[in-house]
């Protein structure tokens, strides 16, 4: 048996008033979604641990079936992994979104969309003024980038930008945790705030005067005008899925996404990476489910992720996320469930978010997410859509966090 996880980040939702009280899920009605639930047995999952908060690296992780706990040193490093940089046992490496300000309040977490290209340019500039033996910038994907502190402590309070849209910034400063320990070799966990707000600071005088920004503005277009660091950790440790799970010999992961790379790469999976995978709406859908294809016939495990929903629920755009939703299913499922119903070799689909992104909320929640679980020869259950209501009644009940994974993979 192989198995693939299809992972609709942030793809969960509220009820819409506006869509006559339904979700997301229930009013996009997606064909194959509905189908693979009609045919396969339902349940729901709660992802987040008690005491963390409801991040995609804390979702993920936990749905990999990995124990928080144990593992988690939050985006920086997993993005760290994913780019390349090999972390010193001294680094703290804390994730960088570049964002935009406007009026004092934060107005998004993605520059304006900032494509990888601008992304590159604005932050190679910060580390040529910014960077020095302590401090250094690199380079990620679009607005998503990396900062490594040398020495720097973890215990600090960050703020995630996509939580707080329209609010003030500067009350959402890195604060250091209460009763934060002294580490040897390391900055006090107060030096490490006062370095990052200074870094903040210095980013938006030498982001406003650079010639991108100014022919944004220009343009009518979004600044980004800002660093914002957050979820910083060191370097972690954990077991591969393949040390885990003895069923799985080899794997790959799919994704846009630094952080879902990262994650990846410590689990001992290849990284596969498709021309046109942007994170967003616009991505390379029938490339990524290509690309799932030809790795099963070599492979036991996939993780295919697709981070358009989440993007689109930051915004709060509502047709959009429809729209990612209905792409989801006809772009990837389809394809995917059309070609490996017919293998020799059975396949294990498992289907679900990591986490609900609502778009009336625009930021991660933590509730429980609908998972449909789909083979050749399961036996149905009752449930015959895929949505938050519907997979209550599924026969898998409410797992919680390494349970979907140790479900999943006794298939």
């Amino acid at each position: 048996m192989k198995h693939i996880i299809i992972l609709g980040d942030g793809m969960a939702d509220h009820p819409v008033e506006r869509l006559g009280g339904k979700t997301l899920l229930q009013y996009a009605h997606p064909e194959y979604m509905n189908l693979l639930a009609s045919r396969g047995r339902c349940g729901r999952l709660v992802t987040v641990p008690d005491g963390f908060h409801p991040g995609s690296e804390v979702a993920n992780t936990a749905i990999l079936g990995y124990d928080l706990n144990m593992v988690y040193e939050g985006r920086g490093p997993l993005e760290a992994a994913s780019i390349g940089y090999e972390m010193r046992d001294d680094d703290m490496a804390i994730r960088c979104n570049i964002i935009t300000l406007e009026d004092g309040r934060i107005v998004t977490h993605n520059g304006g969309n900032l494509e990888t290209a601008d992304g590159d340019v604005l932050i190679q500039y910060l580390n040529e003024h910014l960077g020095d033996d302590r401090v250094r910038f690199i380079t990620g994907i679009q607005y998503r980038h990396l900062l490594v502190i040398r020495g720097g402590s973890k215990y600090i309070d960050c703020a995630p930008p996509h939580d707080h849209p329209n609010e003030a910034w500067r009350p959402l400063l890195v604060k250091p945790l209460p009763d934060a320990p002294v580490e040897a070799g390391r900055l006090t966990a107060q030096e490490t705030a006062d370095l990052l707000n200074h870094l903040i600071l210095q980013s938006q005088e030498l982001l406003a005067k650079h010639p991108l920004n100014r022919a944004r503005a220009a343009e009518g277009k979004r600044q980004a005008n800002s660093i914002w660091p957050w979820s910083g950790g060191y370097r972690p440790q954990m077991q591969t899925l393949m040390e885990m799970y003895p069923q799985v010999k080899s794997g790959s992961v799919i994704s846009a996404v630094d952080l879902i790379r990262g994650i990846g790469k410590y689990a001992g999976l290849h990284r596969i990476v498709i021309d046109g995978m942007t994170g967003l709406a616009d991505t390379n859908y029938e490339g990524k489910a290509q690309a799932a294809i030809e790795a099963l016939k070599k492979e036991d495990f996939i993780f295919l992720h697709v981070e358009a929903s989440d993007e689109a629920g930051h915004d709060g755009d509502l047709e959009l996320k429809l729209k990612t939703i209905g792409y989801l299913d006809e772009r990837i499922i389809r394809p995917i469930y059309n070609e490996v119903k017919q293998w020799d070799e059975p396949v294990c689909i498992a289907i679900l978010p990591d986490h609900p992104t609502p778009v009336e909320i625009r930021t991660h929640v933590s509730e429980p997410v609908p998972f449909l679980i789909w083979h050749r020869d399961i036996v149905p259950d009752s449930v015959v859509d895929f949505d938050e209501q519907s997979c209550v009644a599924g026969s898998y009940g409410l797992l919680k966090l390494d349970e979907f994974m140790k479900t999943f993979m006794a298939i």
